[in-house]
């Protein structure tokens, strides 16, 4: 490009490029775009990579349990009905404070296992099925 163009500002003008500046700029650009990109990949890499370690050190700490920790197992017995049993002593001889909030709670979940509609609708020789809680794995 002359002095007279650049003197003229028209040297960002891209009407007077070359072929070769055009060829060069057009390069320049596209290098650009693919840094971006790239930039942009090991970012979105990096984040993951990040959150990974995050999920898994939480997940980590979480479960995490002291040694002498002792585990408790739901199971279900099947219990027959006695003539003077009421639905308030079989939960009590089943309930365990620790798993439900109340006894009313307890009673609720024997109820839904059982297709129970009325607590005071026993029948003597009926079969209940029963949750109750044990250190022991069967």
């Amino acid at each position: 490009m002359s002095e007279a163009m650049r003197a003229a500002s028209l040297y960002n003008n891209p009407r007077y490029f070359s072929e070769s500046e055009i060829r060069i700029r057009r390069n320049k650009i596209r290098r650009q775009k693919i840094y971006r990109r790239q930039l942009l990949l090991v970012s979105l890499i990096a984040a993951f990579i990040v959150f990974g370690g995050v999920f898994a050190a939480s997940s980590l700490l979480i479960n995490a349990q002291a040694d002498d920790a002792t585990f408790e197992y739901k199971y279900y017995k099947t219990i027959t009905v006695h003539a003077d049993d009421t639905m308030w002593n079989i939960a009590q001889a089943n309930y365990s404070d620790e798993h439900y909030h109340d006894m009313n709670s307890y009673i609720n979940e024997i109820c839904n296992i059982n297709g129970i509609f009325d607590r005071d609708d026993l029948k003597a020789g009926e079969a209940l099925i029963v949750p109750y809680y044990s250190s022991e794995f069967k």
